[in-house]
């Protein structure tokens, strides 16, 4: 019995699922489901590179394991993949360095890897490694081509559209989608939308970032120095958070962090840890500089208001010396700021409000 015509049916199928999505996440399940079901590889991960203190790291985003796709916002996955340093993966480096499309190595316990950049304007930033018991077959390779080829073009036209160009963060449009979903799909129905009482053990949160005398910079040393800051202050980001977690930038020196399940006191230490990263890191030309940071939990309130709350608590860093960060609760508690006051008018805001 012939079993391409349903071999391309299948693989019709999911090529017309991976260029269904408008999201990076279920684009990157749909091409690792694809990989699996078609090919029947053994491992494969979609990797994302970005540095740190000088240094290139990866960092899994999607994996198969025991033949499931496992993603980071699963309940049962691991709270964190392990960066690595990318000199750990030596076919990788001479991949990209030699400016290939891919490389396969044969390695210490027999098993085949198939390293896959994906390529955008002379830079990676995603890549895919690719893994089997046994050699690549031609007609293995082929197919992989063909599915790995559509992914290339639809993460570009993603990239183009979700990230900001100087920073390669996500960009400020991105956000309302990114927030109303995990609103949606965090928080309980149930819950009061005025009882701030009760914050769970693993709450959401989100956190509004601001360099601090940024124009200073600006007037002093020139836009390409300042775009450099800007630069280097988004790879911190991407160090200083973990893979699940979302950040953007929402233009200007102004960032916004999204921070998935943990608790208050540990976004307390994570949202310091960054903020000490940036005022410890030396900046070319310009020297040191710090952020304020403030921070709030997500509740289900309106986006417009938990932004409001987020940006209250930056204000009053900013007001109050600088290079800090401060919690919405704690200030509404020691009476510094009260429910109903409106936020600054630095953050423009977006939303449509729900119909009553």
């Amino acid at each position: 019995m012939d079993h391409a015509p349903l071999k391309m049916e299948s693989l019709l199928g999911h090529l017309v699922e991976i260029t269904g999505h408008r999201d990076h996440d279920l684009l990157d399940i749909s091409t690792m489901s694809a990989l699996l079901n078609m090919i029947g590889v053994g491992q494969a991960r979609v990797l994302e590179l970005f540095q740190s203190h000088g240094d290139l790291l990866v960092r899994p985003r999607v994996w198969i394991e025991e033949g499931k796709v496992r993603i980071l916002d699963e309940e049962d996955a691991p709270a964190e993949q392990p960066c690595e340093p990318i000199v750990r993966f030596p076919a990788l480096v001479n991949c990209i360095a030699q400016r290939r499309s891919r490389v396969e190595e044969t390695r210490s316990d027999g098993s085949h890897a198939l390293w896959v950049p994906v390529w955008q304007n002379d830079k990676v930033s995603t890549c895919l490694e690719i893994v089997n018991a046994h050699p690549f077959t031609p007609q293995m390779l082929q197919v992989m081509e063909g599915i790995l080829s559509v992914y290339r073009n639809y993460q570009s036209l993603l990239d183009y559209s979700e990230r900001d160009s100087l920073t390669g963060l996500l960009n400020r449009k991105t956000f309302d989608e990114k927030f109303a979903r995990m609103i949606s799909s965090k928080m309980p129905e149930s819950s009061n939308r005025n009882d701030r009482r009760h914050v769970h053990a693993n709450s959401q949160w989100l956190a509004v970032v601001d360099i601090d005398h940024f124009k200073r910079v600006n007037d002093r040393f020139g836009h390409l120095y300042g775009d450099e800051v800007l630069i280097l202050v988004a790879n911190i980001l991407r160090s200083s958070f973990r893979s699940q977690d979302r950040v953007f930038r929402f233009g200007g020196e102004e960032f916004v962090i999204l921070l998935r399940s943990t608790t208050l006191d540990e976004a307390r230490m994570i949202f310091d840890r960054f903020r000490t990263n940036v005022e410890q890191h030396t900046f070319p030309q310009v020297g040191t500089i710090t952020v304020s940071v403030g921070f709030t939990a997500i509740t289900p309130e309106t986006p417009v208001v938990i932004l409001g709350h987020a940006d209250q608590a930056l204000y009053h860093a900013k007001e109050n010396g600088r290079n800090r960060v401060c919690y919405y609760d704690d200030l509404l508690a020691q009476g510094i700021i009260t429910i109903g006051n409106k936020p600054d008018e630095s953050v423009e805001f977006f939303f449509d409000e729900p119909s009553a």
